[in-house]
């Protein structure tokens, strides 16, 4: 029997949100990357698995490199110094521009199941017919 565990279709890696997710999350505050991979298992986009810490280092990295984020360390607390990272103006605004973009895939999502969920009765049914 097919498992579908590793198949895009069960939902599990939905990496391409996560450079949103993080600027969401950033949008509301400056914080350390320990934090963010936090919120991020946090977030439903992930459907309440913990992110690789690797990946979202990895991806607040090349946005800082982009000028989405800056970086400082932060000495106050006890222990060791601990990079907190913020958006910057260009996050917000490409922010603005994944909110506008995640709208439209959600228009399309959602006219897809439309679609996929009438030929998908459409052929149960079908099949029903044949088999009697």
């Amino acid at each position: 029997m097919e498992t579908f565990d590793d198949c895009p279709c069960s939902g599990a890696n939905l990496s391409r949100l996560l450079q949103p997710a993080i600027m969401t999350i950033l949008a509301g505050e400056g914080l350390h990357g320990y934090a963010i991979v936090e919120h991020l298992a946090e977030m439903p986009t992930l459907g309440g698995n913990r992110p690789d810490p690797t990946g979202v280092y990895r991806a607040l990295g090349t946005m800082e490199d982009r000028g989405f984020v800056t970086s400082g360390w932060d000495t106050s607390e006890r222990g060791p110094a601990k990079k907190v990272y913020e958006l910057t103006p260009s996050g917000l605004e490409c922010l603005a521009r994944w909110i506008f973009s995640l709208s439209d895939y959600h228009r399309a999502i959602g006219e897809l199941l439309a679609i996929a969920r009438r030929v998908s009765v459409q052929a149960a049914h079908s099949d029903r017919e044949a088999a009697r």
